[in-house]
């Protein structure tokens, strides 16, 4: 057997294990209750971070769950463009992507102005907003590298924005009936405000598949700006290395392949057969995506960063949170 893949192997295990046992306790959830509270990817997301908080697991798992938290996540995300189909977003015009890039612009600027008010170092300030505005710990590991950013804030920034994201994803949906929206505005919520896209696939696949599909393509059109953010950065940030960013970091591949199959979709280019089962295994694959994503997450992990960094994270998530409620009825959305 080649030797990289047998390295996976442990942790692909614990990962399918999580998963299978996700659905399980789905399927004992609508036994006792005739319904499921929690689903399956946001279980998986949970006992994933249980496991990895309370059990110390040896490192032959890494690999695999590092690899089923990145490559199996974005091969999910590409298949499920096979779902999608464009018209639904054109419909709404320039406006709403316009309005996306303006709330990234924003939370961004908001973000920083109160990181550097409550007296967090400028390069951890600029880490934890751009987390917050585009795409959580994709963002950070993506524009550390160009402003030369210490380990400890990386790390202190990845923690809060992780453990983070999963609490807004638990706590999204008990705004629908707060807010009054429908399941296009929770799509376009959800996307604007979750961090990652397998939480926006977590917080929006239990209310509808209108608000999965408007939900991923806010969320890659609004992870798609973090390409003009890092190369502003690194035209502004003076590097005694002088490297520049790849453009797998501007533009990753996923996302290209998820356009790709959306374009394919919306010309009926992919035959109906296929769609069913090809939606089938993205599910599957974005509810192992969960697991490892969780058992990446050690909660206790977050009393090491600080409390200015915690109150810096909630309130730019707090701000972010109103200016996309304000978008969503600026462009009337229904």
């Amino acid at each position: 057997m080649n030797r990289p893949i047998k390295k996976l192997l442990p942790g692909l295990a614990l990962c399918t294990l999580v998963t299978l046992s996700s659905f399980y306790l789905e399927h004992l959830e609508t036994i006792f209750f005739h319904r499921a509270w929690i689903e399956t990817l946001v279980i998986a997301i949970l006992l994933g971070s249980l496991i990895r908080s309370f059990y110390r697991l040896d490192h032959k798992f890494n690999p695999g769950i590092n690899f089923g938290a990145k490559i199996l996540l974005e091969i999910a995300v590409v298949l499920l463009g096979m779902s999608v189909s464009a018209a639904s977003i054109i419909e709404k015009g320039a406006n709403l992507i316009l309005g996306i890039a303006a709330i990234v612009v924003i939370a961004i600027i908001t973000s920083y102005a109160i990181g550097r008010w409550v007296g967090l170092p400028n390069k951890m300030a600029i880490l934890i907003a751009c987390g917050n505005s585009i795409c959580g710990n994709s963002a950070i590991a993506a524009i550390a590298p160009v402003i030369e950013a210490d380990s400890n804030d990386v790390a202190s920034s990845i923690a809060f924005t992780a453990v983070l994201g999963v609490v807004v994803v638990l706590i999204l949906p008990l705004m629908i009936p707060l807010l009054k929206l429908t399941d296009m505005q929770y799509g376009v919520f959800a996307g604007l405000t979750v961090y990652a896209v397998p939480q926006v696939l977590a917080a929006t696949s239990s209310v509808s598949l209108i608000s999965t599909n408007i939900g991923t393509l806010v969320k890659l059109i609004r992870v798609l700006m973090l390409g003009p953010v890092v190369l502003m950065l690194s035209v502004f940030t003076r590097k005694s290395s002088g490297k520049r960013p790849t453009l797998s970091h501007m533009v990753p591949w996923f996302i290209v392949g998820f356009l790709t199959l959306v374009a394919l979709r919306s010309f009926a280019l992919i035959p109906e057969f296929a769609i069913t089962p090809v939606h089938v295994v993205s599910n599957f694959l974005t509810i192992m995506s969960m697991a490892a994503l969780g058992l990446g997450v050690d909660v206790r992990s977050v009393t090491q960063a600080g409390a200015r960094v915690a109150g810096v994270v909630v309130l730019s998530l707090l701000f972010l949170f109103v200016i996309s409620f304000i978008l969503i009825k600026l462009v009337g959305l229904s």
